[in-house]
Protein backbone atom coordinates (compact mmCIF):
# COMPACT_ATOMS: atom_id res chain seq x y z
CA UNK A 1 0.00 0.00 0.00
CA UNK A 2 1.57 3.28 -0.88
CA UNK A 3 1.59 6.82 1.50
CA UNK A 4 -0.90 8.08 -0.44
CA UNK A 5 -3.83 4.81 -0.08
CA UNK A 6 -2.48 5.51 3.57
CA UNK A 7 -3.62 8.49 3.82
CA UNK A 8 -6.75 8.27 2.71
CA UNK A 9 -7.06 5.19 4.68
CA UNK A 10 -6.13 7.61 7.69
CA UNK A 11 -9.18 10.38 6.14
CA UNK A 12 -11.76 7.62 6.19
CA UNK A 13 -10.73 5.89 9.56
CA UNK A 14 -11.54 9.56 11.81
CA UNK A 15 -11.12 12.46 12.22
CA UNK A 16 -7.15 13.94 11.69
CA UNK A 17 -5.99 16.35 14.55
CA UNK A 18 -6.28 20.19 13.31
CA UNK A 19 -2.90 20.86 15.78
CA UNK A 20 -0.37 18.85 15.86
CA UNK A 21 2.27 19.76 19.06
CA UNK A 22 5.44 17.42 19.08
CA UNK A 23 8.35 17.44 21.59
CA UNK A 24 11.26 16.24 19.79
CA UNK A 25 13.34 14.06 22.26
CA UNK A 26 16.05 11.71 21.61
CA UNK A 27 18.33 13.03 19.11
CA UNK A 28 21.78 12.66 21.25
CA UNK A 29 20.10 9.01 22.18
CA UNK A 30 19.94 7.94 18.77
CA UNK A 31 23.12 9.08 17.75
CA UNK A 32 24.92 7.68 21.31
CA UNK A 33 23.55 4.53 20.01
CA UNK A 34 25.71 4.42 17.12
CA UNK A 35 28.73 5.63 18.49
CA UNK A 36 28.38 9.38 16.56
CA UNK A 37 28.87 12.51 18.44
CA UNK A 38 25.26 14.05 20.08
CA UNK A 39 25.24 16.71 16.45
CA UNK A 40 24.75 13.89 14.07
CA UNK A 41 21.80 12.85 16.09
CA UNK A 42 20.64 16.77 15.27
CA UNK A 43 21.62 16.45 11.92
CA UNK A 44 19.33 13.57 11.30
CA UNK A 45 16.95 15.32 13.25
CA UNK A 46 15.95 17.78 10.21
CA UNK A 47 14.84 14.90 7.90
CA UNK A 48 12.39 13.55 10.10
CA UNK A 49 11.47 17.57 10.47
CA UNK A 50 11.04 17.44 6.87
CA UNK A 51 9.44 14.43 6.30
CA UNK A 52 6.80 15.03 8.90
CA UNK A 53 6.01 18.38 7.80
CA UNK A 54 5.35 17.00 4.21
CA UNK A 55 3.12 14.24 5.71
CA UNK A 56 1.49 16.97 7.60
CA UNK A 57 0.56 19.26 4.72
CA UNK A 58 -0.45 16.65 2.63
CA UNK A 59 -2.75 15.19 5.29
CA UNK A 60 -4.37 18.62 5.37
CA UNK A 61 -3.70 19.29 9.70
CA UNK A 62 -3.68 23.32 9.57
CA UNK A 63 -1.03 23.26 12.81
CA UNK A 64 2.28 21.66 13.42
CA UNK A 65 3.98 23.08 16.45
CA UNK A 66 7.71 21.80 17.17
CA UNK A 67 9.18 21.97 20.23
CA UNK A 68 12.80 23.06 18.80
CA UNK A 69 14.56 24.89 21.38
CA UNK A 70 13.41 25.64 24.71
CA UNK A 71 14.51 28.11 27.54
CA UNK A 72 16.33 25.19 29.17
CA UNK A 73 18.47 24.37 26.27
CA UNK A 74 20.12 27.73 26.75
CA UNK A 75 22.03 25.00 29.76
CA UNK A 76 23.44 22.39 27.51
CA UNK A 77 26.98 22.60 26.64
CA UNK A 78 28.43 26.17 24.39
CA UNK A 79 29.86 23.74 21.58
CA UNK A 80 26.38 22.00 21.15
CA UNK A 81 24.07 25.16 21.29
CA UNK A 82 26.30 26.86 18.40
CA UNK A 83 26.20 23.96 16.67
CA UNK A 84 22.22 23.72 17.43
CA UNK A 85 22.23 27.13 16.36
CA UNK A 86 24.28 27.34 12.53
CA UNK A 87 22.01 24.12 12.11
CA UNK A 88 19.10 26.07 12.29
CA UNK A 89 19.94 29.08 10.88
CA UNK A 90 21.26 26.57 7.62
CA UNK A 91 18.11 24.61 7.84
CA UNK A 92 15.73 27.38 7.89
CA UNK A 93 17.45 29.12 4.64
CA UNK A 94 17.51 25.68 3.06
CA UNK A 95 13.67 25.18 3.11
CA UNK A 96 12.82 28.31 2.48
CA UNK A 97 11.84 27.39 -1.02
CA UNK A 98 10.69 24.33 -0.30
CA UNK A 99 8.29 25.95 2.24
CA UNK A 100 7.04 28.71 -0.46
CA UNK A 101 6.72 25.86 -3.02
CA UNK A 102 4.58 23.89 -0.95
CA UNK A 103 2.42 26.22 0.24
CA UNK A 104 3.78 26.29 4.27
CA UNK A 105 3.47 29.50 6.32
CA UNK A 106 6.28 29.30 8.79
CA UNK A 107 5.95 31.20 12.00
CA UNK A 108 7.53 31.06 15.54
CA UNK A 109 6.71 31.57 19.50
CA UNK A 110 9.17 32.29 22.18
CA UNK A 111 12.09 34.63 22.55
CA UNK A 112 13.77 35.39 19.52
CA UNK A 113 15.72 37.86 20.61
CA UNK A 114 18.11 35.56 22.41
CA UNK A 115 18.95 33.45 19.12
CA UNK A 116 21.98 34.67 17.64
CA UNK A 117 21.65 37.50 14.89
CA UNK A 118 21.87 35.24 11.94
CA UNK A 119 19.22 32.99 13.28
CA UNK A 120 16.94 35.93 13.59
CA UNK A 121 17.83 36.93 10.32
CA UNK A 122 17.10 33.74 8.47
CA UNK A 123 13.63 33.18 10.43
CA UNK A 124 12.30 36.45 9.61
CA UNK A 125 12.93 36.20 5.70
CA UNK A 126 11.59 32.99 5.97
CA UNK A 127 8.67 33.91 8.07
CA UNK A 128 8.09 36.95 5.24
CA UNK A 129 8.56 34.89 2.49
CA UNK A 130 5.99 32.65 3.60
CA UNK A 131 3.09 34.92 5.25
CA UNK A 132 0.82 34.77 2.55
CA UNK A 133 0.84 30.99 2.08
CA UNK A 134 -2.34 29.29 2.53
CA UNK A 135 -1.61 25.67 3.71
CA UNK A 136 0.03 23.83 6.72
CA UNK A 137 0.99 26.90 9.35
CA UNK A 138 4.46 25.24 10.71
CA UNK A 139 4.95 26.46 14.56
CA UNK A 140 9.06 26.48 15.36
CA UNK A 141 9.00 26.98 19.42
CA UNK A 142 12.51 28.74 19.70
CA UNK A 143 14.10 29.68 23.23
CA UNK A 144 10.42 29.07 23.79
CA UNK A 145 9.21 27.39 27.27
CA UNK A 146 5.08 27.61 29.14
CA UNK A 147 6.09 29.00 31.98
CA UNK A 148 7.62 31.68 30.06
CA UNK A 149 4.50 32.16 28.30
CA UNK A 150 2.68 32.32 30.76
CA UNK A 151 4.78 34.90 32.79
CA UNK A 152 5.21 37.09 29.69
CA UNK A 153 1.23 37.39 29.85
CA UNK A 154 0.86 37.78 33.21
CA UNK A 155 3.54 40.13 32.93
CA UNK A 156 1.26 41.98 29.94
CA UNK A 157 -2.07 41.71 31.95
CA UNK A 158 -0.66 43.20 35.20
CA UNK A 159 0.12 46.34 33.01
CA UNK A 160 -3.45 46.30 31.76
CA UNK A 161 -5.03 46.38 34.74
CA UNK A 162 -2.38 49.47 36.09
CA UNK A 163 -3.05 51.33 33.26
CA UNK A 164 -6.64 51.00 33.59
CA UNK A 165 -7.31 49.50 30.42
CA UNK A 166 -9.16 46.15 32.10
CA UNK A 167 -10.93 45.26 35.05
CA UNK A 168 -9.73 42.75 37.26
CA UNK A 169 -13.35 41.04 37.79
CA UNK A 170 -13.39 41.33 33.93
CA UNK A 171 -10.09 39.15 33.58
CA UNK A 172 -11.14 35.13 31.86
CA UNK A 173 -9.59 32.34 30.02
CA UNK A 174 -10.33 34.32 26.54
CA UNK A 175 -8.25 37.25 27.96
CA UNK A 176 -5.48 35.28 29.14
CA UNK A 177 -5.16 32.76 26.23
CA UNK A 178 -5.01 35.68 23.91
CA UNK A 179 -2.09 37.27 25.16
CA UNK A 180 -0.22 33.88 25.30
CA UNK A 181 2.84 33.88 22.40
CA UNK A 182 -0.13 31.46 20.95
CA UNK A 183 -2.66 33.58 21.05
CA UNK A 184 -3.62 33.32 17.15
CA UNK A 185 -3.11 30.02 16.92
CA UNK A 186 -5.45 27.01 18.41
CA UNK A 187 -4.41 24.82 21.46
CA UNK A 188 -2.91 21.34 20.18
CA UNK A 189 -5.45 18.06 19.70
CA UNK A 190 -2.36 16.10 19.43
CA UNK A 191 0.92 16.13 21.25
CA UNK A 192 3.49 13.74 20.55
CA UNK A 193 6.59 13.34 22.48
CA UNK A 194 9.06 10.83 20.93
CA UNK A 195 12.13 9.07 23.01
CA UNK A 196 9.90 7.85 25.65
CA UNK A 197 9.88 10.32 28.42
CA UNK A 198 6.95 10.95 30.21
CA UNK A 199 6.41 14.74 30.85
CA UNK A 200 5.87 18.05 29.22
CA UNK A 201 9.19 19.53 29.61
CA UNK A 202 7.62 22.88 29.97
CA UNK A 203 5.97 22.95 26.89
CA UNK A 204 2.51 24.66 26.01
CA UNK A 205 1.47 23.94 29.52
CA UNK A 206 -1.84 26.01 29.36
CA UNK A 207 -2.43 25.15 25.42
CA UNK A 208 -2.14 21.39 25.97
CA UNK A 209 -4.59 21.85 29.18
CA UNK A 210 -6.80 19.17 26.69
CA UNK A 211 -4.31 18.00 24.68
CA UNK A 212 -4.55 14.10 23.83
CA UNK A 213 -0.98 12.81 24.71
CA UNK A 214 1.03 10.73 22.75
CA UNK A 215 4.29 9.02 23.98
CA UNK A 216 6.40 6.80 22.03
CA UNK A 217 10.17 5.33 22.63
CA UNK A 218 11.06 6.49 19.09
CA UNK A 219 13.76 9.02 18.88
CA UNK A 220 12.92 11.58 17.05
CA UNK A 221 15.42 11.03 14.34
CA UNK A 222 13.93 7.74 13.84
CA UNK A 223 9.98 9.31 13.81
CA UNK A 224 8.91 9.50 10.27
CA UNK A 225 5.66 9.69 8.55
CA UNK A 226 5.07 5.83 9.28
CA UNK A 227 5.13 7.10 13.48
CA UNK A 228 2.87 9.95 12.07
CA UNK A 229 0.12 7.55 11.29
CA UNK A 230 0.38 5.87 14.31
CA UNK A 231 -0.14 8.24 16.20
CA UNK A 232 -2.63 9.95 14.14
CA UNK A 233 -4.70 6.60 14.92
CA UNK A 234 -4.51 6.40 18.24
CA UNK A 235 -6.08 9.86 18.37
CA UNK A 236 -8.99 8.60 16.15
CA UNK A 237 -9.48 5.82 18.80
CA UNK A 238 -10.03 8.34 21.68
CA UNK A 239 -13.04 9.83 23.39
CA UNK A 240 -12.71 13.73 23.72
CA UNK A 241 -14.49 14.37 26.19
CA UNK A 242 -13.52 17.89 27.55
CA UNK A 243 -14.90 17.18 30.66
CA UNK A 244 -18.40 16.40 29.90
CA UNK A 245 -19.79 12.52 29.97
CA UNK A 246 -22.57 11.13 27.21
CA UNK A 247 -26.08 11.74 27.15
CA UNK A 248 -27.96 8.70 26.14
CA UNK A 249 -25.73 8.67 23.06
CA UNK A 250 -27.25 12.16 21.96
CA UNK A 251 -24.06 14.97 22.80
CA UNK A 252 -21.99 15.46 26.00
CA UNK A 253 -23.32 16.90 29.35
CA UNK A 254 -21.27 18.82 31.41
CA UNK A 255 -19.25 17.23 34.99
CA UNK A 256 -17.19 18.13 37.62
CA UNK A 257 -14.14 15.93 35.98
CA UNK A 258 -12.90 14.64 33.28
CA UNK A 259 -13.63 11.07 34.27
Amino acid sequence: MDDAQLQELLHKRGEVPRHVAAIMDGNGRWARQRSQVRYAGHYEGVESVRDIVEACAELNVEYLTLYTFSTENWDRPTLEVKALMRLLAHTVKKERANLVDNNVCLKTIGDLSQLPRRCQLEIQKTVRKTASNTGLTLVLALSYSGRWDMTEAARQLAQMVANGVIDPEDVDEDIVGGLLDTGNIPDPDLLIRTGGEYRLSNFMLWQSAYSELYITDCYWPDFRREELYKAIRSYQDRDRRFGRVPVNGNGYETCSSDS
